[in-house]
């Protein structure tokens, strides 16, 4: 196993990564800025590595300044976490060419599925379920019109390279997609560097499901189930969950068995995510489609941790270090059901710009609470009493704001 790693990430995910690592007996360095000199995630590594300003741009994503802290320290492999230089295929390139292990899918799979044009070619060929819509060079806006008044409307359209909520667009008419279409090019081009649109079917009462993946360099690929996150705000996610009250066991199979052969197509291995869409007007649940692969850790992995038990960063790492995966798809079950909710603050008297907002109250997650029932009972109240205390102020807004 490996004696040490690198955690080239920073807040939450640093610490994550951090706390798995240590519990494996394997030592941890941690890089940081200026703003994140006394961060928790700083104090909580074996090692710190200053590696320059508080900008990302001249830290955490400068790929040299990694490999120079991993080559100080003795890093013998880097774990990405998300964001950042996660799904940066010349950086999983250059740690290879520096002997350093990349805690994280390979190459090929990461640039397959960063195209979200090529990923959907891959995803039919594999025999997965696609939207239907037009994933080919778009000429010009007369194209787009055309390709979309043979789809049927309402068509979304897409930046190739986009992602987070950004590059999108809804028509449900013509002269949405002549007011759209350069706009998601535009935003596609400022935004990711790639100007290139796809346009596919909109699905009407979609509900948004994803399929941890969980893979070794031995062939060897599961799926750990599925979350659901269709509660979003500017298709970003506000709550996730699992498993899903939306998903049958048929559904389930059906869908997992399709994201794990997508994944054996392009030889994945590592922890990633199949997002899938689903139509909530088909009660057969038949009718789901593949939209992306998120070849990374998730910002929501613990709630598919909690429910199956499995320690996503463990195996991410057992997987670089060339273990086998320790369990088969039956192995994988699930106990209990997990949810996170992420802050989403915004100031309605500023156009509902971001903001921080004020904190007034802190509740910190209860320790142990998968081996106290009482416990668990109490962190459960305190989340619902939360989620029903923004609701009810959601509602209220809303009703304000009309």
């Amino acid at each position: 196993m490996f004696k040490k790693i690198l955690i080239a990430n920073r807040g939450e995910i640093a610490c994550r990564v951090i706390k798995t690592a240590q519990r494996m007996g394997i030592k941890t360095v941690a890089v940081y800025s200026d703003a994140d000199a006394r961060a928790p995630f700083v104090q909580m590594a074996d090692e710190a590595v200053h590696i320059g300003p508080s900008p990302a741009a001249q830290s955490y994503l400068i790929a040299d300044k990694i490999i120079a802290a991993c080559k100080a320290t003795g890093a013998e492999a880097v774990h990405p976490g998300y964001g950042f230089l996660s799904e940066r295929t010349s950086f999983a390139e250059q740690l290879k060419a520096e002997g350093i292990e990349f805690i994280g899918p390979p190459v090929n799979a990461i640039a397959a599925m960063g195209d979200k044009i090529e990923s959907k070619k891959l995803a039919k060929a594999a025999g997965v379920n696609v939207v239907p819509g037009f994933v080919g060079e778009i000429e010009d806006t007369e194209h787009a019109v055309r390709i979309s008044d043979e789809i049927g409307y309402p068509v979304m359209m897409k930046a190739s390279a986009g992602g987070g909520g950004k590059g999108m667009r809804l028509a449900y008419n013509e002269k949405d997609v002549r007011e759209g279409f350069e706009a998601t090019k535009r935003e596609g081009l400022n935004s990711f560097g790639d100007d290139r649109v796809f346009i596919e079917k909109f699905i009407l009462n979609p509900r948004h499901i994803e399929i941890q993946i969980l893979g070794d360099k031995h062939g060897n690929v599961l799926y750990l189930n599925e979350r659901e996150c269709s509660i979003q705000r500017r298709h970003q996610k506000v709550v996730e969950e699992a498993p899903s009250p939306f998903v049958t066991p048929k559904m389930r199979k059906a869908m997992g068995e399709q994201c794990v052969a997508l994944s054996k197509a392009v030889g994945y291995y590592s922890a990633g995510t199949v997002e899938l869409i689903v139509s909530g007007a088909d009660p057969s649940g038949e009718s789901f489609y593949f939209l992306e692969m998120n070849t990374r850790l998730q910002v929501e992995h613990p709630v598919t941790e909690a429910i199956t038990g499995v320690d996503l960063v463990e195996q991410m790492i057992r997987v670089a270090y060339g273990e086998k995966l320790p369990m088969t798809q039956d192995d994988v079950k699930i106990d209990g059901w997990a949810i996170e909710n992420r802050v989403y603050a915004e100031d309605p008297y500023r156009g509902f710009l971001p903001s921080t907002g004020r904190l007034t109250r802190y509740i910190p997650p209860v320790k142990g609470w998968t081996d106290d029932g009482a416990k668990m009972a109490v962190a459960v109240l305190r989340v619902c009493a939360w989620m029903t205390a923004s609701m009810m102020a959601a509602k209220s807004l809303c009703s304000t704001t009309r």
